[in-house]
């Protein structure tokens, strides 16, 4: 079921054209713009389907981005700081993100609390370039890696509600 809502919702997102990166000075602006009309959308899909779950900005250059996300579970919301960089090899090379304050809390991650999309979305963005961008990768990245591990940890009191 919520593999089809991802499938859905990538559905929904317009794909890129422009395969540019941070290091093609010429490239790299109208990427920019790209990504960002792909993330506004995803952002609005999301909160007319009322799952809302991610604020992301992004440095003058659009090459260090951070944010945060949330996971509802049991009706308590947890809330996480993340952050990556663009890779100097985007779009061939998805970004990492990274949740420090995650670090070392589950094996599915990699040290400074990068999450792990190696097994599952790293060979997707690989047949997709350059038509994925952050969009797909917090849809297809970050968001299905959330709904495994925040109740997993959860459950095992590794992770607890900021008012508990």
């Amino acid at each position: 079921m919520a593999e089809e809502a991802a499938r859905r919702a990538v559905a929904e997102l317009p794909l890129l054209r422009t395969a540019a990166g941070p290091r093609d000075r010429e490239g790299w602006a109208p990427r920019l713009k790209e990504e960002y009309r792909a993330l506004i959308q995803y952002v609005e899909n999301n909160k007319r389907a009322d799952n809302d779950w991610f604020r992301l900005e992004s440095n003058a250059e659009g090459t260090r981005w951070f944010g945060k996300c949330w996971y509802v579970h049991e009706l308590l919301k947890y809330e996480f700081a993340i952050e990556f960089e663009i890779p100097v090899t985007y779009p061939s090379t998805a970004p990492e993100i990274a949740i420090p304050e995650l670090d070392g809390k589950t094996a599915k991650m990699y040290r400074g609390g990068k999450i792990c999309l190696s097994d599952h979305f790293k060979p997707l963005w690989a047949r997709n370039v350059p038509k994925f961008g952050l969009a797909h990768l917090m849809a297809l990245g970050l968001g299905p890696w959330l709904a495994v591990e925040i109740p997993d940890l959860v459950a095992k009191g590794i992770v607890q509600h900021k008012e508990k």
